[in-house]
Formats: C-alpha cells, structure tokens, sequence
C-alpha cells in the first residue's frame, strides 16, 4: 500500500470512528432515563386503613408520572400471608426495582423479601416491623419507615386511664400476635394501664378483623360482667367490640378505644361510642416508603447501606 493510500485509509476509519461515537452519545442523550418500578405491597384492602394507604400512593404517582411507576396489591385479609408471599413472588419475576412491603407476618414474610433483595430489588418497610432477631439471623438490613407503635398506644391508653378509676378491669383486643405492631400496641396499653392502676383481665386476639373482635369482645364481656374499657389494636376491632357493647346492653358503661383514625370511626368518637383511637397518617404512609426507596435508588444505594429506620407521625385523635 503506497503512502497516498494509507493515509486515506487511516482518514477514512477515524472519520468513521468518530462518527460511530457522535451517534452513540446522541443517542445515548435522547434516550430516556430509567423510570423506577415501585412496589407497594400490603395487607387487607378490606381494612380501610389500607385502602387510604393505596389511594394515597396512587394520588401520589399521579402527582409524579413522570418519575416512577407504581404496581400496588393488597391481600384478601389479614392472615392471608401465602397470597402476600406470591404477590412478593410476583414483583421479582417482573423485576421492580424496589418493593414498598406492610408486611401481614413479620416473620413469615422475611425469606421471600430476602429472595427479593438477593435478586438486586431494593426493599422498604412500612406499617408492621419486620422481626429484629430474624432480620439479624437472616443478614438482613430492612429499614423501617413509621410510627413509634407502642408510644401512640400508650398516648391512647393514658387518656382511657383519665377516663377510670385505679382498679378498673379493662380487656385488650390484640391484632395478629406475630405481628410487631400489634405487639407493640398491646404493650403500649399495657403500659399505660399498669402506670394508672387499672387491671388487665384479659388479652385476646382478633386477628385485626371486625367480626373475630365482635365474638371476642362479647365473651370478654361476658366473663368478666364489671370489665370497664376494651383497647383494640386498630379501629377495625374497635367497631367489632362498640357492636358487642351494643349488643350486650351495655353501651354508655364500657369505654372503647382503637387505633388507626379510618374515616368509620370518627362519627363514633363524636357520639362517645368510642373514647380516642391515633392518627397514624394512613395516606402518607406508602409515600414516606416510596420517597426513601426514591432517594436510595437515586443515590445508587445497596440494601446494606439504607439508614435503619425512619419514624414517621402519630397523633392522638379525641372527640373534638
């Protein structure tokens, strides 16, 4: 190959060179951005607690179209954990790219969430705390996002205690007893109970569902004649227990007071049927998860390096 030739050879395949590159970076300039995929799984959509926390989620989205997409599933009731795990199954298959989880068991849910993790899938939780000592054997770092459970109780149990006199038997309506929030709701009225004088005759499960709170409630009150307040671990129960109250002719003489502000029961605090419940903020709670996986996949953090926790509000709800 003579000079002249080689020289236009060499001309030509940088011209080439850069032309392949000026095409790549257009490209790669028009080219959207990655939008996320968020995940937001959660418990009972029969609960309205729940329903305000997907409709606010969703609000939400609309509000931010153009900087994720949401998938939100819900589960047909509380103790419906298999159908929570395939919906979790379900998000991996179709590679989310973080998973917004109110956990309906806060240990059975934890394998399937690690699988998640271990397939690269951010995970936040919300509403009900993973279990600390299965996170810990799992090697995991979960962070949660919301409430101070057991002090928001507690706030409702020291108002009930305004309410009685030291000695009073009270009854405590628990919600799943392997659930961390409902463990912590419970010792949070317990604590407030113990602090006042009044005695716990009984603790039982609902199981976070109207109808099991009504059957409970009524036998409570039957067992024990002179019991003075039922404290439910959420509204739900709350409504289950006023209708037993009703039921047994006792309205008026038992003081009852929930947990979660939903929109049934504030016609119940005006007219006394029951005493206070808390506001945990239902419709934000999905957002404050979403925000925290939004920032982390921003930031192009791993799950080991997400902050461990992130309390959000909770406030005393009263007749007004």
């Amino acid at each position: 190959m003579n000079i002249k030739a080689y020289s236009y050879f060499i001309s030509t395949a940088v011209a080439l060179t850069l032309s392949a590159a000026m095409t790549t970076t257009a490209f790669s300039a028009d080219a959207p951005a990655h939008k996320p995929k968020i995940a937001l799984v959660m418990k009972s959509l029969a609960n309205e607690f729940f329903l305000t926390m997907e409709n606010g989620a969703k609000d939400y989205q609309k509000q931010n179209a153009d900087k994720f997409d949401l998938v939100s599933n819900g589960i047909k009731n509380e103790t419906d954990t298999a159908s929570q795990i395939q919906i979790v199954e379900q998000m991996i298959v179709s590679k989310a790219d973080a998973i917004i989880i109110a956990p309906s068991d806060s240990k059975a849910m934890v394998p399937v969430v690690k699988k998640a993790i271990d397939a690269g899938i951010l995970v936040i939780n919300i509403d009900n705390k993973f279990d600390d000592a299965v996170l810990k054997d799992k090697g995991l770092n979960i962070p949660f996002v919301g409430p101070n459970n057991r002090k928001g109780a507690k706030d409702i149990g020291d108002y009930l205690a305004k309410h009685l006199k030291s000695g009073d038997e009270v009854g405590i309506i628990e919600g799943i007893p392997t659930s961390t929030n409902s463990q912590q709701r419970t010792l949070g009225f317990q604590d407030a109970m113990s602090q006042g004088g009044m005695k716990v005759v009984s603790v039982q499960s609902g199981q976070w569902e109207m109808n099991n709170a009504n059957a409970i409630a009524a036998a409570m009150l039957s067992e024990y004649p002179n019991i003075k307040a039922l404290l439910a671990d959420n509204d739900n129960m709350a409504l289950g227990a006023v209708s037993a109250i009703r039921a047994a002719g006792k309205r008026g003489q038992v003081q009852v007071v929930g947990y979660d502000n939903i929109d049934a029961i504030k016609p119940m605090l005006q007219d006394g049927r029951v005493l206070a419940t808390a506001d945990q903020f239902a419709s934000q709670q999905a957002v404050f998860g979403i925000n925290t996986a939004l920032d982390a996949l921003k930031a192009g953090k791993k799950q080991s390096e997400l902050s461990g926790s992130i309390e959000t509000p909770v406030k005393l709800i009263v007749k007004q």
